[in-house]
């Protein structure tokens, strides 16, 4: 499993530079561009907060789990369709 960051795609869809946001929220550049990129372990909840201030936007916006194969987490949905089906609403 693992948390892909969409850094990049909020930062062009607001045509905003990432030097301008890194300054805006306190960090470095480097700093920055390494979370973009997804090679840092975590990132500290108030500098969560920051770029979701600048950026106008929710965590969720910027952050995606995905599964591995085989993963216990990772359920098709295909599967939990056919898990409930015939169920009926209200039983």
């Amino acid at each position: 499993m693992r948390i892909i960051v969409r850094l990049d795609v909020m930062l062009a869809q607001r045509k905003m530079k990432s030097k301008d946001l890194a300054e805006k929220i306190g960090i470095s550049e480097q700093n920055l561009s390494m979370l973009k990129s997804g090679k840092v372990k975590g990132v500290r909840f108030d500098t969560l907060a920051k770029i979701c201030q600048v950026l106008k936007c929710q965590p969720g916006e910027l952050l995606e789990f995905e599964a591995s194969p085989g993963d216990p987490l990772a359920v098709k949905p295909e599967l939990l369709k056919s898990m409930f089906e015939g169920v009926k609403k209200g039983s």
